[in-house]
Order: C-alpha cells, then structure tokens, then sequence
C-alpha cells in the first residue's frame, strides 16, 4: 500500500504550549486524519502524520512555518487552490504575524478539517491514477 505522509509543524514553547489557533488546527488534523485513514486504506492509500515541534528560536526567525501542512510532499494549499497570508497571532506567539491560508476568498487562522480533506483525496487520486494532474493545476473538489 502505497504512504500518503501528513505532516503538520507549530511553533512549542520550552514549557509544551502552542497558541490558541495552532492547538485548534491540530483538533482538526487529528479529525481529518482519522477520516482519510477511514476513507482511504480500503483504497490502497496509507495516510501517515507527522507532527513537528518548531522551537521558540526557529519560530522567531520564520513564522511563517509554523501551522503549516504538507500533504503527499506538497504544501497543503498547493492542492486547494490556497495561497498562504498571514495575520497577527497571540499568546505564545507574541506579536508575529503567522500563516494563514486564503481559498476561494476566505482566510483561514484555523485550518479546518473539510480542507484537510479535500487535499487528501486530491492528493490520493494523483497516487493512484498517475495520468491525473499532479495537484499543482487548477483541480478541485
């Protein structure tokens, strides 16, 4: 069975924390994940998640790589249509402006399950018919 690696990265402090936005985008790639698993191994596909810890240092000097997602090697607003933004956060994240994704006119702090999703099966259609584009056009679902 072919993998289809998850991988989320957020910002933990020295004392275990993560802000309020971060914590609840985990919630949801938890929930998604346990969806995909569901939806896809009985078509062959193996999702795998990832989940990675940015230090307090590296957060300070890049941002913008915490609450980030990659699906099948791909950030995750490659396979939705998303850009990436940014807004001002809070709480362990002091004043940085952190990721945000914008798809179809909305911004998402929180990234939610439904994209999540989405991205997955986009991502898991491509593994398993390598005549389908590889994500980076304009398809959606």
């Amino acid at each position: 069975m072919p993998a289809m690696e998850i991988i989320w990265q957020r910002l933990v402090t020295k004392g275990g924390t993560t802000c309020p936005r971060c914590r609840q985008t985990g919630e949801e790639v938890l929930r998604a994940f346990d969806h995909l698993r569901h939806v896809l191994e009985p078509l062959g596909v193996t999702p795998v998640l990832k989940i990675l810890d940015l230090d307090e240092t590296t957060f300070q000097e890049q941002p913008a790589e915490s609450n980030r997602i990659w699906v099948a090697g791909k950030p995750i607003e490659e396979w939705i249509n998303g850009q990436t933004g940014s807004s001002l956060c809070c709480d362990e994240c002091g004043d940085n402006e952190c990721r945000t994704i914008d798809v179809n006119g909305k911004t998402y702090e929180v990234i939610p399950e439904d994209l999540l999703i989405r991205a997955g099966i986009i991502a898991a259609s491509r593994m398993l018919d390598s005549t389908l584009p590889d994500g980076s056009g304009s398809a959606s679902l």
